[in-house]
């Protein structure tokens, strides 16, 4: 993700999220060395975006989008697939992310690329209240 990607990965957020992150937040995850954000790019428009931080070994998923019109086409899985590549290559060996129990096509997504349940947080979403899965996937640098 570069500057000019920030406004449609914030317009993504507003379309696909109850509780988006603004433009300023997202903008600033660019100046964050600890964050890594990839674009997928569909005749040139921002058509879905994963971002992650990293601290040591490890990493969360902070936001996984695709536009609506996108998605059932492989984006969601090419961009975590790709997000998992580069953290690997920078030594992280597990990756972890926060799930609504009520959003089966991300649980399906990531159990078949290999995350498991590590938890549960109580009421960890708003707008509409919700818990959250905690799922994680570990592998060998």
């Amino acid at each position: 993700m570069t500057a000019a990607h920030v406004p449609a990965v914030a317009r993504l957020e507003r379309v696909c999220f109850s509780d988006p992150w603004s433009e300023a937040s997202v903008a600033s995850e660019l100046e964050n060395p600890l964050s890594l954000w990839l674009v997928a790019l569909v005749d040139g428009q921002v058509a879905g975006y994963v971002g992650s931080q990293a601290v040591l070994d490890a990493a969360d998923v902070m936001n996984v989008a695709v536009a609506p019109e996108h998605r059932r086409r492989g984006l969601a899985r090419l961009l975590l697939t790709e997000l998992e590549r580069r953290l690997a290559a920078r030594g992280v060996t597990s990756l972890a992310l926060e799930v609504r129990p009520s959003n089966e096509a991300a649980r399906a997504l990531y159990a078949a690329l290999g995350y498991r349940q590590a938890g549960r947080r109580p009421r960890y979403y708003r707008n509409p209240p919700e818990d959250a899965l905690i799922l994680r996937k570990e592998w060998n640098v």
